[in-house]
């Protein structure tokens, strides 16, 4: 372990252009686990880094993998695998913002549900750092379209995850294809059994760093609600009626229970949407960016799907069944109180969940804060409604279409104020935009009878307005 005290980048041995662009990005000191693994992954060792989603475990292998880098050697010479598409990319996003000091570092994304084509093209230009899941990293190594011999760092990225959604052979297959002297980075939220197996059959003496996966006493509100089995769907608009948070992620533990909680919720008025392992990916695309830009107050998941996402500003978490695993129990509720917000954990629990709530108590080391649901009233404030709404436009990046383009449409001949658009997503096929939900019809119509970069485009609106 290293000195806690240490906490300033310019204490690593990094290059001054990685410095500065740490400072221009921001980041003046290290978070506990960049403190605890960085110097260790900069000496080139292996490591097995246990922190939760949010500690900033992302710069703490990025790092490590662009300082291990040669920018003039066209060749993969970093791999991260991750257990979903949306964490893929929010990695290699990262990275790229790490990499700004160097000259030209290519990152490349592979991952499951999108066109092969593209993926194709990119590595025949060639890359310096890969960064998928495993399926589709397997699926470009059998078509030898990923040379590897180049490779000196590859980084699991929550280990936990992947095992848990089937992974393992795969993360082994392609861990045998990498040259034997490579550096391993793990970084994995809890830890189990199968991680040890996973680090022994390929990790070099490996060393190891946890940080706490305890919240700060205060930050994050924790209440209790005991319920029946029969009762605990409706509790959940009893929780959203009386706290009435403007974004909440609520937590199932089966596929059918999310199905159920979003029917309850949208025939009662809520803008609720549901995210589970059986979406195609444009569906989930499509439900993460109307989460994100705040155009649907409640996004209802199981832990598998939720996992990878990191959405700002989440004010709430419910968590509608309790789940079995303490530690999962942490880190579903450490998606709320995040950076120097103060978040808020809505717990329902039944007779028959008491074992689990007990395990929660002893992993937490204080007991819980129950209230009774009586206590509960929703006013005669009107049914909670998300500020925004989401256009989904035709076309993307494909078409050379960029977030500035959609921007002057709606504020140029649409004659809309910069203040009633938010937050622009364009992604290969289609550029999502969130507008003011009171404008939204109007937007919508301006924009398909008007012109976007010169061309017209198709525009439909995803959520129901009223």
């Amino acid at each position: 372990m290293t000195d806690p005290v240490a906490t300033d980048f310019a204490t690593l041995p990094l290059s001054p252009q990685a410095l500065a662009n740490l400072k221009q990005l921001g980041y003046l000191q290290m978070t506990p686990i960049q403190a605890a693994s960085l110097p260790v992954a900069l000496l080139g060792r292996d490591l097995i880094a246990q922190a939760k989603t949010g500690s900033g475990k992302t710069a703490a292998f990025a790092l490590a993998l662009l300082a291990n880098l040669n920018p003039r050697r066209f060749a993969i010479q970093s791999m991260v695998l991750c257990p979903t598409r949306e964490l893929a990319d929010q990695v290699t996003t990262e990275i790229r913002r790490l990499a700004r000091a160097e000259e030209n570092i290519k990152v490349v994304t592979l991952c499951g549900g999108v066109a092969l084509r593209g993926q194709l093209a990119s590595l025949e230009h060639g890359a310096h750092v890969v960064v998928g899941t495993p399926g589709r990293i397997m699926d470009h190594l059998e078509r030898g379209s990923l040379q590897l011999e180049a490779l000196n760092t590859l980084v699991l990225d929550e280990a936990d995850r992947m095992l848990d959604m089937g992974f393992l052979d795969d993360i082994v297959k392609v861990a045998r294809q990498c040259p034997k002297e490579r550096q391993t980075l793990l970084f994995s939220a809890t830890y189990p059994e199968g991680i040890q197996a996973l680090a022994a059959q390929f990790m070099k003496t490996p060393q190891q760093v946890v940080v706490q996966a305890q919240h700060e006493e205060g930050k994050i509100r924790q209440r209790w609600y005991q319920v029946k089995n029969t009762e605990r769907l409706h509790a959940v608009s009893l929780l959203l009626n009386h706290f009435r948070p403007q974004s909440s992620l609520a937590f199932c533990n089966t596929k059918q229970q999310c199905r159920d909680l979003v029917q309850v919720l949208q025939a009662q008025g809520f803008s609720a949407l549901a995210l589970f392992g059986e979406l195609e990916q444009r569906e989930r695309d499509q439900v993460l960016v109307q989460f994100a830009n705040r155009s649907c107050s409640v996004l209802v998941a199981t832990d598998v799907a939720a996992r990878g996402l990191d959405i700002a500003d989440l004010e709430a978490v419910i968590n509608v069944d309790v789940t079995p695993d303490a530690e999962v129990h942490i880190h579903r509720i450490g998606r709320t109180g995040r950076g120097a917000a103060e978040g808020l954990a809505l717990n329902l629990a039944s007779m028959d969940e008491m074992g689990s709530v007990g395990k929660i108590e002893q992993l937490q080391g204080r007991e819980s804060e129950w209230h009774p649901l009586a206590e509960l009233t929703a006013g005669s404030a009107a049914p909670l409604q998300p500020a925004m709404a989401t256009l989904q436009i035709v076309g993307g990046r494909k078409e050379k279409i960029r977030a500035g383009d959609v921007l002057g449409a709606l504020t140029g001949d649409a004659g809309f104020t910069r203040e009633q658009v938010g937050k622009i997503n364009v992604n290969e096929f289609s550029t999502y935009v969130a507008v003011d939900r009171r404008i939204a019809r109007e937007a919508a119509h301006k924009l398909s009878t008007g012109r976007v970069k010169g061309k017209s485009v198709k525009v439909r609106l995803l959520d129901d307005v009223a």
